[in-house]
């Protein structure tokens, strides 16, 4: 098969499809891999890298298209790449749909198949390829968290782990998956006052069982939520309904709840955001202020840290890109089912129920 990666173009987004050893692992294989000049050297991968790996590198986005069956990326493709796709590509990539309809809308008009990482499962109902930008968000989302707390920032001027005879700064994390439990372990590093918000008790069980009693727990009720928000100096909304859109869990009303110079980290922004006043930031422009209260909202916050980024996402990726490429994408999916969870669109329509429901469209099964 001929595998193309072309290079991300999303303000400040330096990560890679695949990086020079995964694409030699394809080429072993008997593979073509076009690379788009240029598409690594944000991360220092350089072309002769690619070059040395096997692959063939070509000048223009539009080449790699033209001449490759599937396109591996990172982030959802704008839509004049959705443009260049036709129905027999496969594309393979983050798309989170739920929150874009004119890319959905343009991804069927193409015809192509097209899977969504976000959406692939594996045997024990997790998403495997969402989890290592999803423990990189989390654990991003108390870092800039923290930085934007400074009074330098806009922020409150709270340190999270405060001094002795200085209460810690307080942390309220919505959500207890992977992107809150990543978050609950570096601000408990931090020495914050850490509590876990989920619906699961059984969730809240394991996490008391896995921080043995260093973050708080509780069920995440609106009146709970209403009181943690009013307390905590931190937010960071991390709930994921998979394929969905996300529940708005902080209206515009409870802002006032909050102190004046508090932070708010929406790790769900990629899926429409949960929290009522969020919309969509960059890198370039991360945070904006509503009612007195800092919002950093970064649809592809793993982007920051690209290097490290790209390797884990890769490596979670590359056995399901080679098993696309030996099989090709019909007959990979119908051999794995965990595959097949992760396709959106094929053939003009909408290929995943919770995608459908969240864009008001029909769905194919």
């Amino acid at each position: 098969m001929r595998v193309g990666v072309p290079r991300e173009i999303k303000v400040h987004e330096y990560r890679v499809g695949l990086t020079p050893p995964a694409v030699a692992e394809l080429t072993q294989r008997g593979h073509q891999v076009l690379v788009e000049t240029g598409a690594g050297t944000g991360i220092d991968f350089s072309d002769s890298d690619y070059v040395a790996a096997g692959a063939r590198i070509v000048t223009t986005p539009a080449q790699v298209f033209a001449g490759a069956d599937m396109i591996v990326k990172v982030k959802e493709p704008q839509l004049h790449e959705c443009a260049w796709l036709e129905p027999r590509h496969t594309l393979f990539t983050y798309l989170h749909l739920a929150a874009d309809k004119p890319q959905a809308e343009a991804l069927m008009a193409s015809g192509a198949t097209c899977i969504a990482y976000e959406t692939v499962t594996d045997r024990h109902g997790g998403l495997p390829l969402l989890r290592p930008m999803s423990e990189v968000a989390g654990r991003m989302s108390v870092q800039v968290g923290a930085h934007y707390l400074e009074k330098e920032q806009g922020g409150r001027g709270i340190l999270l782990g405060g001094v002795p005879g200085v209460a810690p700064g307080r942390v309220a994390i919505l959500g207890g998956g992977v992107s809150g439990l990543n978050a609950a372990e570096m601000a408990v590093g931090l020495r914050a006052d850490v509590t876990i918000y989920d619906i699961s008790t059984a969730r809240l069980a394991e996490i008391d069982q896995i921080f043995e009693g260093r973050v708080k727990t509780a069920f995440s009720s609106r009146a709970a939520i209403a009181a943690a928000i009013a307390r905590a100096h931190l937010v960071i909304g991390a709930v994921l309904v998979p394929g969905a859109a996300a529940p708005k869990l902080v209206n515009r009303d409870m802002l006032k709840l909050m102190k004046r110079g508090s932070v708010l980290v929406d790790i769900a922004i990629d899926q429409g955001g949960c929290f009522e006043t969020s919309r969509a930031t960059t890198h370039a422009d991360p945070v904006y202020t509503v009612d007195g209260i800092i919002h950093y909202c970064v649809a592809n916050m793993p982007g920051a840290v690209a290097r490290t980024s790209t390797f884990a996402l890769v490596n979670a990726t590359l056995p399901f890109v080679m098993r696309l490429a030996d099989h090709g994408a019909a007959a990979a999916m119908a051999a794995d089912q965990h595959l097949a969870q992760g396709l959106n669109v094929a053939a003009g329509q909408i290929r995943h129920a919770a995608v459908a429901e969240a864009l008001s469209l029909r769905f194919h099964g």
